[in-house]
């Protein structure tokens, strides 16, 4: 096409400026007199109403040529389905209406000729064909703004800012319709914005959020989605106005990157549910059409700032509205919508109306369990088997309003949050829990009393940050936490790691500007266990660590994980050598209380089991779990994965880490991630992480595959679930993270070969012998 470039537009600022908003040294203020004078050049008085158009040109091009006359009063939903708003809100005349019905009252008695040749066309006389009682500041009614509402007493009271502005959009948004189907000219607003759009292109745009830059670190502690740089995308519009599209086509939601898209002035009659794939839009234009209900699925479109939706059938919203805690502007004058709805829109504006939608929001329906997946069949019975669990389960101080807008009060609320949690760590039943972000008051006075009745014993590490501070404030700091069954474990030692102190006082390193300037400015943490247990006598090692968050602290991470590696390896060479313990050191714990009872009713003490020996460090089982924030494409998967990273690799960029970076990191251990087993499947992991600014695999569980075996996984969440969930938590994932839980068993110990001489006869001996001498 000739004119395509007019389709496939580059980000602009304000697309919706008017000719008046062409300089920003105009105020909101003086673009609505400047509006409202043109519109009603005389001012109005008792006994002058302000002169009206004859109704046919009132009418005239505000609908295509097919378009629908009036409204029907269909509910949103299915047929049958009841309106989920109509207990939300009162179903009353909202009062600003009731503040202006006398000067309205005045104008269809002088103009009632208007008015009658307006039903006698099938219309209403209000702009945008709805209905009388809908809408009273619409079309030629605006001058009420500029000058006020007459309250009781007859003084003047101004409306509401933010509903001024919602009627100026709706002036802005019927003139573009009236200039498109009257000149036939489609694409208004890529025409309207042709002078600013000749260069085409620009930086690529973080989807979700901002980065870094515009978030504290106590404020986020998220991770966001970066865009490819190799993956470059010029243009994020698309304007699809007055083409009298009736459907659209599915492709349309392939663009996933579209951040404004433009659908007004069509004959559409509903917004299909795969909108909700366009999670980056900002704004979505798709008035004067004949839509007569928002789909749930809008809900997904959490970066939405401005949903424009004026003059068509709406009468009700879907409660998954209030999921867009970044909206600014619901223009959704011209629609026969509630009067409860439009009373809290018109008093209180768009976040307020979002908020109420959010809070009053039903349950959703519980999503299916997630699925046990086996992957050994025949693991024997007779072999130590091993389930752990590991979780971020998001630290109250960090669950904020500001960060999860899209989560219900109540189910962000820590109250609620920590017992799901603790009912899922419950049933899960693992032998060992490694959980992050879980901050210090919660382990001592929730999680470790209440797990205890569990048969769990627990260590905490939290942040260094916490010896900087008072007592009672250093109780919120979080950190890593190892769980364990004390009736099967035994917890021999235990080794704490603090990256940033130990990155300055290696040699190699404490010498580096980059040590100084981006190591030590991450306090994250790491925790190493040795067990043994009080079944089998085998040992295991397990570690727990989060790593830093920032996209653009790569080569953090990296180093990271570099220090807890070379920890772990210096660690087990020490475990190798640990002596066995005694009967003694196993007395420290009753035995399992399933029917093991004497005739008295008292335990029965559980025989004394040797521990095994090792001869390295590599025949130890290891177990490494974490939320290491690295996608499978990192530098820091490599390093688990393959054991080795070379000191040139990208993540280090130009940044200098002694032996890192000169020689390359690598660990003595064959390792892999659990759920590497899943890979290609259809239970897949899809994410760890579940946010609107980020769905990504940043969670794992290692384990040296020489001693261990993966018996049975726990599987994905519930996908028909999370078509209409933006990100958890929410009330059934207590979390923005999912939990991960594997079955391992510890593979049956080959013994070692005894190499023994061949005897050749006595002359044989008697050289061995002589040599012996010699």
């Amino acid at each position: 096409m000739a004119d395509g470039q007019r389709y496939l537009l580059p980000t602009f600022s304000n697309p919706l400026a008017s000719q008046y908003s062409s300089s920003s040294l105009i105020t909101n203020d003086l673009l609505v007199k400047s509006l409202l004078n043109q519109l009603a050049p005389e001012q109005p008085s008792p006994s002058k109403a302000p002169t009206l158009a004859p109704a046919n040109q009132t009418l005239r091009g505000m609908f295509p040529q097919n378009h629908q006359q009036g409204h029907n009063s269909r509910i949103t939903g299915a047929p049958g389905r009841q309106n989920p708003m109509q207990n939300y809100f009162p179903q009353q005349v909202p009062h600003l209406h009731q503040q202006v019905s006398q000067h309205h009252q005045l104008q269809q008695q002088e103009h009632s000729g208007h008015g009658a040749a307006a039903n006698m066309m099938g219309h209403s006389p209000y702009s945008g064909g709805v209905m009388a009682n809908a809408s009273p500041f619409s079309g030629n009614n605006m001058q009420v703004a500029q000058h006020g509402a007459t309250a009781r007493g007859g003084q003047a009271q101004q409306l509401p800012e933010h509903w001024m502005e919602q009627l100026r959009l709706h002036k802005e948004s019927e003139r573009a319709h009236s200039m498109m189907t009257e000149n036939m000219q489609p694409h208004y607003y890529a025409r309207l914005k042709a002078s600013e759009n000749r260069g085409i292109g620009g930086p690529a745009i973080s989807s979700g959020g901002s980065g870094p830059a515009a978030d504290g670190e106590e404020d986020r502690r998220r991770p966001y989605q970066v865009i490819n740089p190799n993956k470059r995308q010029d243009w994020h519009n698309l304007d699809m106005t007055g083409q009298g599209i009736r459907t659209l086509s599915p492709a349309l939601f392939m663009y996933e990157f579209l951040q404004e898209l433009y659908l007004g002035s069509n004959q559409l009659t509903f917004l299909p549910p795969a909108i909700g794939k366009l999670r980056r839009l900002r704004l979505l234009e798709a008035s004067n059409n004949q839509i007569s209900e928002l789909p749930p699925e809008i809900g997904m479109c959490t970066d939405l700032k401005t949903l424009l939706v004026f003059n068509n059938r709406i009468t009700s919203l879907p409660t998954e509205l209030g999921f867009l805690y970044h909206l600014e502007m619901l223009g959704i004058e011209g629609n026969p919508l509630n009067p409860g709805i439009k009373q809290e829109l018109m008093e209180r504006g768009t976040k307020s109306l979002v908020s109420k939608l959010l809070e009053q929001a039903p349950i959703s329906n519980a999503p299916a369990h997630r699925e046990h997946i086996v992957l050994n069949h025949h693991a024997s019975s007779n072999l130590e088997h091993v389930k752990v669990l590991t979780w971020n389960i998001l630290c109250e101080k960090f669950a904020t309003p500001q960060t999860y807008g899209y989560t219900p009060p109540r189910a962000l609320k820590w109250e609620y949050r920590k017992m799901e949690i603790l009912k899922e760590i419950r049933e899960k039943d693992a032998d060992i829990l490694c959980l992050q972000e879980i901050a210090g008051d919660a382990f001592n006075d929730f999680f470790s009393p209440h797990l205890a009745q569990e048969d769990y014993r627990g260590i905490l590490f939290q942040r260094p940050k916490a010896k900087t501070m008072r007592p009672a404030e250093a109780l919120s700091v979080d950190g890593c936490a190892v769980f364990y069954k004390n009736t099967k474990w035994h917890l021999i030692d235990k080794q704490l790691v603090d990256y940033a102190n130990i990155a300055i006082n290696r040699p190699d390193m404490k010498k580096t500007h980059d040590v100084f300037n981006r190591v030590m400015l991450k306090d994250n943490v790491g925790l190493i266990c040795f067990f043994e247990s009080r079944v089998t006598g085998a040992r295991m090692i397990v570690a727990n660590t989060h790593l830093a968050w920032e996209p653009h602290l790569a080569d953090v991470k990296l180093v990271q994980t570099g220090i807890l590696m070379d920890q772990l390896a210096m660690h087990a060479d020490k475990f190798v050598r640990w002596k066995p313990l005694t009967e003694k050191d196993k007395k420290v714990y009753q035995g399992p209380k399933s029917g093991d009872e004497d005739e008295d009713g008292s335990q029965a003490p559980v025989p004394f089991v040797p521990s095994q020996e090792y001869r390295n460090i590599t025949e130890i089982p290891l177990i490494v779990c974490g939320d290491y924030n690295s996608t499978i494409d990192s530098s820091v998967y490599d390093l688990l994965q393959k054991g080795r990273v070379p000191p040139d690799h990208s993540d280090f960029g130009e940044h200098t880490y002694g032996n890192f970076t000169k020689n390359g990191i690598e660990h003595p251990f064959n390792m892999r991630s659990a759920y590497y087993h899943l890979a290609g499947s259809p239970h897949e992991l899809a994410f760890t992480n579940y946010t609107p600014g980020f769905q990504g695999v940043i969670d794992y569980i290692w384990y040296s595959t020489n001693t261990l075996e993966v018996v049975s996984l726990l599987g994905p969440p519930d996908q028909e679930h999370l078509r209409r969930v933006p990100g958890f938590p929410n009330y059934h994932f207590p979390a923005d993270h999912i939990q991960l839980v594997a079955e391992f068993v510890i593979k049956a110990r080959k013994e070692k070969k005894m190499v023994t001489e061949p005897d050749f006869g006595s002359s044989s001996k008697e050289r061995r012998s002589e040599r012996g001498k010699e």
